[in-house]
């Protein structure tokens, strides 16, 4: 939805921070009704009603209402809408209101849509109340919403495994966070059992740890480090000519994302292809590369293994 509250570390309410969320195509529809007498309806209908066109206005209003959204709930966050719009079905004792509400940003519309069928209900209320006291606005709610996660709601999980290419972290000598990120990342978007192992970074311990991890069963491998252009950053130089399909979407998505970011994202030489039916990512080895990455990645990745599988794009 487009803001809601939460408690922070003082009990008081917060905006959602949405900073670190791609933009995408985001819709909802919600819906509601307002009752009223039949002599009412046919008022309305033959366009008698004292203030005149009642459902023009009412569908200015939602639509204006829709706009006005963060304005008038403090915690929503001011979208940049594409589309909105309101529709009425007239039945024996009431109206029905539907309005959908779309955008392409980091957020949802819910909000937008459930402010516009609100307001549209009021302000058909307020052009029949002069003949209709008994008129009553309810059943308001979220009809569907599309965008954002539930654009890709394939249950389909990978079995998956991160390998962390880092001198100092295999040696001990620093604790690995960008892995442990990967994991629990994946972890949470309902991957199963994710192995992570840490390797040094050299060329036949990595082709070794992807082997382990093919061999273990796993079918989408992350490896964190090594795509810089240091003299053991060799990750890229070691699997790329192992893929027998590049994923250029992936790579430009990562790379895109990251730019939005850290400027000097573009000096990384991240990497995503096939080895047969697995498939590899190659990351940045820096936590906050982790976390741009599950951005992107989680969960559109994961339709890739529907189509694997012949499951098509539905």
């Amino acid at each position: 939805m487009s803001g809601f509250s939460h408690l922070d570390d003082r009990g008081e309410v917060a905006m959602v921070d949405v900073s670190g969320k791609p933009g995408t195509m985001r819709t909802a529809r919600a819906s509601g009704y307002i009752t009223m007498l039949p002599e009412t309806l046919q008022l309305l209908q033959s366009g008698s009603m004292p203030k005149g066109n009642v459902l023009t206005a009412a569908k200015i209003a939602g639509i204006q209402a829709a706009k006005q959204t963060a304005h008038l709930v403090p915690l929503c966050h001011q979208l940049n809408l594409a589309w909105v719009d309101i529709g009425f079905s007239v039945e024996r004792d009431r109206i029905v209101i539907e309005a959908v509400a779309r955008t392409r940003e980091a957020t949802g519309v819910e909000m937008e849509a459930l402010t516009a069928v609100s307001v549209a209900g009021l302000t058909i209320y307020d052009m029949c109340k002069a003949v209709d006291l008994t008129m009553e606005i309810g059943g308001i709610r979220l009809e569907s919403k599309s965008g954002g996660k539930t654009a890709h709601m394939t249950t389909l999980r990978p079995r998956t495994a991160i390998l962390v290419m880092s001198d100092s972290c295999s040696s001990g000598l620093q604790e690995d966070r960008s892995g442990k990120l990967l994991q629990q990342g994946f972890e949470e978007a309902g991957c199963v059992d994710v192995e992570l192992s840490v390797v040094a970074d050299d060329a036949e311990e990595i082709t070794a740890a992807l082997q382990r991890a093919i061999g273990n069963g796993a079918e989408l491998v992350v490896t964190s480090g090594g795509t810089g252009l240091g003299p053991r950053d060799v990750t890229v130089d070691t699997l790329q000519p192992m893929f027998t399909r590049r994923l250029p979407g992936i790579e430009q998505a990562l790379l895109q994302w990251g730019q939005t970011k850290v400027r000097t994202s573009m000096l990384s030489r991240l990497s995503a292809g096939m080895i047969g039916p697995v498939m590899v990512i190659c990351l940045p080895g820096s936590p906050g590369a982790a976390k741009d990455a599950l951005e992107v990645l989680v969960p559109p990745v994961f339709h890739a293994f529907s189509m694997i599988q012949g499951e098509g794009h539905a």
